[in-house]
Formats: structure tokens, sequence, C-alpha cells
């Protein structure tokens, strides 16, 4: 019997593609209940926990983390935020929405959370294979799924590994191979591409307020988004085909200047630029979100626009769900959790996209069809939605119960 010294085997209950927060999640979730998993993830432990990404934290997904000890990183260092403030034409446009529902964000890097997670999983005697990129999923059809995974071994040879399991958690990303291993003929694929484009900016440098800024402003929108004591996240609205090479440093700093002006408010400080790319403002949300023994969750079922910062809200919002199908699967053998995993996770999805799409039309003119023709209509409509925020409690307490999150574990 010819034996491939090339390939290996193993055997686990359920295998998690993707170490984001939607893959740590489910595996810490698991690991409390005894069940054997395996996290494969085709970047880098160095990459995975350096990589930056959003960092607002909505108020159930922090006492969600909080009631499972995941939270030791956020308790000291999140940054509890409560107020936000719309700008257009020089005016301030302040919504407490802490106050409304009585909760409040919490600001803390999508990184930080990821390295957390990764320490807590890993301490606890998880496994986590890094730079073992998922090359091919097989066996969905007869439901004894295996994932192959490719990696070098330290005499840089190229090595492939199949692991076996009852079920695969794809949590890799709208490009990983989970999504592409659904038979398309079994789902559908709803898009909508609003043709803006962000410059996602992270500058060494203190915010000028302690309050989340949207600007409204005739060249297009700017966000300022405190991170932490000296970083700070800010936002250029500008055409999708835009690269970073086409916004040099002092071209940045001059639009931010003019965009997030108000009148009584502090000059922006100007520093090192650390990171800025450019951000496609996209939506997509596949549905089902599973096929077989293949459940997907976070980016790999649905993407959302950074507009509110939903994105790995929604995804650890996923993990909890399904790691309670999973659980109550292995605990009784009762699948039932399970076959509803899409149809309970759609509906808070659905909702969640209808509240960023209503945020893009607020703070972007060009989110309108024939805004050129009608632009003084529609930045009348703007400005009357901001004054409606400020004078009915009503209408405050819909966006601040959208804004800080519905979802509750």
């Amino acid at each position: 019997m010819h034996v491939n010294e090339n390939v290996k085997c193993i055997r686990t209950q359920v295998a998690i593609v993707g170490a984001g927060p939607a893959g740590l999640i489910l595996a810490l979730l698991l690991q409390k209940e005894g069940i054997d998993s395996i996290i494969v993830e085709r970047q880098s432990r160095s990459h995975v926990e350096t990589r930056a990404r959003a960092g607002l934290i909505e108020h159930h997904i922090v006492e969600f983390l909080q009631h499972h000890g995941f939270s030791e990183g956020l308790d000291l260092n999140g940054i509890p935020h409560t107020t936000c403030e719309f700008r257009q034409n020089g005016r301030r446009y302040k919504i407490p929405y802490g106050d409304r529902v009585g909760g409040s964000h919490y600001v803390y890097p999508q990184q930080f959370v990821v390295q957390d997670l990764i320490r807590l999983f890993i301490s606890r005697g998880g496994k986590i294979l890094f730079s073992h990129p998922a090359v091919k999923i097989e066996g969905l059809e007869d439901n004894l799924p295996v994932v192959t995974c490719s990696y070098q071994d330290d005499d840089s040879r190229n090595l492939l590994l199949h692991i076996q399991a009852d079920y695969l958690a794809g949590c890799d990303g709208f490009h990983g191979i989970s999504r592409s291993s659904i038979p398309i003929t079994h789902v559908k694929t709803i898009t909508k591409q609003y043709g803006i484009g962000w410059l996602a900016i992270l500058a060494e440098v203190p915010s000028s307020t302690e309050k989340l800024v949207y600007a409204l402003h005739k060249s297009g929108f700017a966000g300022q988004m405190p991170r932490t004591s000296q970083i700070t996240r800010f936002y250029l609205e500008c055409p999708p085909s835009d690269l970073s090479s086409d916004w040099p440093d002092d071209r940045i700093w001059s639009e931010l200047d003019k965009r997030l002006a108000v009148e009584g408010d502090n000059k922006l400080i100007h520093g090192p630029i650390i990171e800025k790319r450019v951000l496609n403002m996209r939506s997509f949300v596949m549905e089902p979100m599973q096929y077989k023994n293949l459940l997907l969750a976070g980016d790999a079922a649905h993407i959302i626009t950074p507009v509110g910062a939903k994105g790995m809200n929604l995804a650890i919002a996923d993990a909890d769900v399904l790691s309670q199908g999973l659980i109550q699967y292995y605990r009784n053998q009762d699948k039932s959790l399970l076959k509803e995993y899409s149809n309970i996770r759609l509906p808070h999805i659905w909702k969640t996209q209808e509240f960023s799409d209503w945020m893009i039309r607020l703070i972007h003119h060009t989110a309108d069809t024939d805004e050129n023709k009608y632009q003084a209509f529609s930045n009348r409509l703007r400005q009357a939605r901001l004054e409606r925020l400020q004078q009915s409690d009503t209408y405050a307490k819909l966006f601040a119960e959208d804004y800080v999150g519905l979802w509750k574990p």
C-alpha cells in the first residue's frame, strides 16, 4: 500500500475556516462545551492580529462578550461612546443616542478583539493552524465534509492536510473558499453597489473631539472616529476607482480640514498617516447561509458597508446562533436549530442592511439617483432628517436603537 508522505489526515468535530471574529467566537463557545474544533487560517498569526479594521462594538455585543468571559482587553481599554454628531453647512447636530436607549457603543479596534480571542482560545488548549490556506472542500453531498489545506513544513516542502469533520463553519470572508464551495443552484446572492468610495485613514494623532463625527459636505462625506488616545480613524468620500496613491498626505489633511470644519470646533491636529486604503461601498447577502453540513458566518455570508460599523457585530451574532445549533446537536443529536440557522439570522441581517442603506443616503449626496438634477431638493431632505433627529424623541430613539444595536444573545 502506497502512503503519500506529503498528505496528512486529521479528524475533528467542527472544522472552522478563518480566524476572524466569527471563527474565533464560534471556536471559543464550542470549547466551553467540550466540543472539539480546529481553526485553519490562510494568513500568518502576525498578519491576522495586526490588520486594522473597524472598532465600534454594539452595546449588546459588549454584554455578550462580558457574559462569556471574552472581554478582558475590552474592559481594560475599550472606550464607551454615547453621542455622535452630524455636521452640515457649518451646523452641528448632536445625537445623545445613549440617553435614548440606556446603552453605549464601545470603541475597541477589531484587531485587538482578534488578538484577545486568539490568546484566550490557545491558552485553553485550542488549535489554530495559521498559514494554512484552505484550497478545497469536498464531501458535502455525502454529509462527510473534508477541508483540504496547503502548508509548508520546516524544510519548505509543500504539503497537504485533509481535515475530516462533522460540520464545516465557513468564516473566511467574501473571497474565501467556503462561500464558493456551495453550488450556485442552491443559493441566491443579492448585491448592491453604491458607486461610492471611502478613503479610510489611520493617523497618529489625538482626535479633536470625543464624539463620532459624520460631516455632510458638498465635496463629499468626511468622518472622524476616535480609536485610542493617540490614534484617530478618518474617512473621506471619493470615487471608488481612486487609488490610495491618488491621495498624498497634504491632500488628505486639506480635505479633512475643509469637510469637517464647523464653527467653534477645535482644529484638527495634523500628523503621520500610518494607513490609507480605498473602500468600495457595497453590500451582499447570500440566502440561505448554509448548504448540507457547511454553514457560513460573517463576511462569507454577507457584506455590509462600513457605514454604522456593523460588520464585526453581525459576525459575532452569527457565531453565537451557529454555536447554539451545534451545541444542541452534540448534546441531544437534535439538528432542528442548525436547520433553522439561516432563517434565524437573515431577518436581523436585512434589518441591519436597511439601517446601513438609510445612513448611506443620509450622509452621501451621491447615493441618490439623478443627484445632479435634484441636488438642492436632496440636500433639503437631509437637513430635514437631521433636524428631526434633534427635535423628535421618537425619531431619535428609532435611530438610537438601530445605531447601538438591537440584537441580544
